[in-house]
Order: structure tokens, then C-alpha cells, then sequence
């Protein structure tokens, strides 16, 4: 039997709190935020001690698994000290708020190799993009020439107002590029490769007074593999429309939109479907969060580091300070 607690009690906990339901051999003994109203409410719901300090939560119960669920720049502190403490750690993207805070989590990690530590960069659990991975890795379809990414999504002044870290830079590190589309940066760059260089820029044309982070951004990378990619990201649109991933090679294209479709040059096409959610969460976060955190517990044991790591989150984080650094510094 493993036992799991939560840090941090907001939206995205939910795919956490039913993930561990999920889990058999899993137990939750505890759940913690800084707000008392968030934390009674998860008290109620699951039924296990709550606590507003979560190193009162540590000594009190020792888990196994921590899953760290809080506002961006609240990451760092909650997973070192789980480090430090000989916990391991499943970590909401982005790993921090601010890159500098992240190298503290690498430098933590490197100092506890034996304590897995796992980031939520969960969209590479889908069906579709491992389906892409497999087929790219059989070199069959030629050279990888690029692709690209689209994430159009509305995001209103309420968005903002029921949860104002979202819309502080100095509370989420960023806007539309660190919250939401950092998922579809970290697919181009996992299926394509690493990035060599960056051309981007970040703006604010539409969002709500009070909010200093950015709305839109679109990035050009040249990936290390010679393939080149974009991707275009808002908060800005009329609805939220499907995320779009497009990779193209020199016998196929692969195109994701829900599902994917891949259209081969001697005119085959083949259509994988993707899993559909059955959760509370937001129908958009999909089904791999579950995936995600089943195989963790599964590798608890295993003496590898968990393959999604500190220092590979840190590859789109890295990506985004590039333009964050250039956008908001002019």
C-alpha cells in the first residue's frame, strides 16, 4: 500500500484527487492549501486530514507520494522540501513560475536521485501522439521536415478574477504560453527534437485590467533533428477551439485535432482515435493525467528516474524564458 497526499486544492486537483481514487493499493491521507475554504472543501469531499502548512502535512503522515497542485510559484518550495524529505513528488506543469526557480528543483533532484520526481507534461500519454512517436521512430517516413501547433482558446476577466495568480507574472510566471500551451510546445519539441533556436514574441492586446501577463504569442523553433516548427497560442479567441498539432515528414503528415489523422503520400489514410475523459475536470485536460500518475506508482520501485524529469520539463520552460525574456524585457 502507497499513501499519497495533495498541495494545493484548486481546479486541476481534481484529476489528481481521482486518479488516487482510482489507484488500487493507493491510499490518500491528506490534503492541504493555504486557503482554509479550499482546504476544508477538500476535507469534506475525501474525507482525510486537512492542513493549511504542507510541512505540517509532512511530519504529520510522511506520504509516499506528494502530488503538488499549487499556483505556479509555489512549486518550488513544496517540492524541495518533499525531496529533502525522502517523498516523491508528482508536479503540475510548469515545474516553476520563473526558470531560476526551476533549476532549484533540478539541482534538489540531482542531490536525491533515489527519489522519484514526476512533472504533468501528460498530453505525451495520449493516443495519438504516442501513435505519432511510434511511427516516427520507425524511420519509414523519411525525413522529419517540421510542423506546427495551434492553441486557440478564450480565457474571460472571471477566468482571471476567481483565481488572480493566474493573471500576476510574478505569481504564474507567464500567461498563455506558460499555462496553457505549454503542453503543445513540449509535444513539438519531443516529437521533433530539441530546439537550437528560438524567434518568438508574446504580447497583451486583450485581457483584462489588472492582468500583466501575456495573451498571444507565436514562436518560431529550429530543432537540433533540422526540422523547423511554429506555434501560434491565444487566450484572445471567440470560443475554445480544439488544439491543433501538425507534423510533417517526407511520406506522411500527421494532423491532430481530437483525433489523428495520417494522410500517407502513396494516398493511405489512417485515423487514431483518441481516449475520451470521464471526470469532473475540464473536458479539454483529456484522459492522460490518469495515465500519467498509474505509471509513476508503477515505477515507484523502479531505481530509473522517472522519464518525465525536472531536466526534461525544463526543455519547453527553457523555450518559453527565451521569449518571455525578450517580450516582457521590451
Amino acid at each position: 500500500m502507497s499513501t499519497a497526499a495533495v498541495v494545493g486544492c484548486g481546479d486541476v486537483s481534481i484529476v489528481h484527487f481521482e486518479a488516487i481514487e482510482r489507484l488500487a493499493g493507493v491510499e490518500l491521507v491528506g490534503v492541504c492549501d493555504v486557503d482554509p475554504a479550499a482546504a476544508a472543501q477538500a476535507h469534506e469531499r475525501w474525507g482525510v486530514a486537512a492542513f493549511r502548512d504542507h510541512q505540517a502535512l509532512l511530519a504529520a503522515f510522511r506520504p509516499d507520494v506528494v502530488h503538488v497542485c499549487t499556483p505556479h510559484d509555489q512549486h518550488a518550495p513544496v517540492v524541495i522540501d518533499c525531496l529533502e524529505s525522502g517523498i516523491a513528488v508528482i508536479v503540475e506543469k510548469p515545474l516553476a513560475a520563473t526558470m531560476s526557480e526551476a533549476e532549484k528543483i533540478i539541482t534538489a533532484a540531482a542531490e536525491q536521485p533515489q527519489i522519484k520526481i514526476g512533472v504533468c507534461l501528460q498530453n505525451r500519454y495520449n493516443a495519438t501522439i504516442q501513435a505519432i512517436r511510434a511511427q516516427l521512430d520507425t524511420g519509414q517516413l523519411g525525413k522529419v521536415l517540421g510542423g506546427h501547433g495551434t492553441v486557440m482558446w478564450r480565457r474571460t476577466a472571471t477566468y482571471y478574477t476567481s483565481r488572480p495568480w493566474r493573471g500576476r507574472i510574478a505569481n504564474s510566471g507567464g500567461g498563455v504560453l506558460i499555462n496553457q500551451a505549454i503542453h503543445t510546445l513540449d509535444l513539438l519539441q519531443w516529437l521533433l527534437g530539441d530546439v537550437s533556436a528560438v524567434d518568438g514574441h508574446a504580447s497583451r492586446s486583450r485581457t483584462a485590467p489588472g492582468v500583466d501577463v501575456e495573451d498571444t504569442a507565436t514562436l518560431m523553433l529550429d530543432h537540433t533533428s533540422g526540422a523547423h516548427s511554429m506555434l501560434v497560442a491565444t487566450t484572445a479567441n471567440v470560443v475554445d477551439s480544439p488544439v491543433t498539432l501538425e507534423i510533417d515528414t517526407e511520406h506522411a503528415t500527421f494532423f491532430v485535432r481530437g483525433d489523428l489523422t495520417v494522410s500517407h503520400t502513396d494516398g493511405r489514410v489512417e485515423v487514431v482515435r483518441e481516449r475520451r475523459a470521464l471526470s469532473e475536470g475540464r473536458g479539454y485536460w483529456g484522459v492522460s493525467h490518469q495515465l500519467l500518475i498509474e505509471d509513476f506508482y508503477d515505477r515507484l520501485k523502479d531505481p530509473q528516474p522517472f522519464w518525465l524529469s525536472p531536466l526534461e520539463a525544463a526543455k519547453s520552460q527553457r523555450i518559453i524564458e527565451q521569449v518571455y525574456t525578450g517580450s516582457y524585457a521590451g
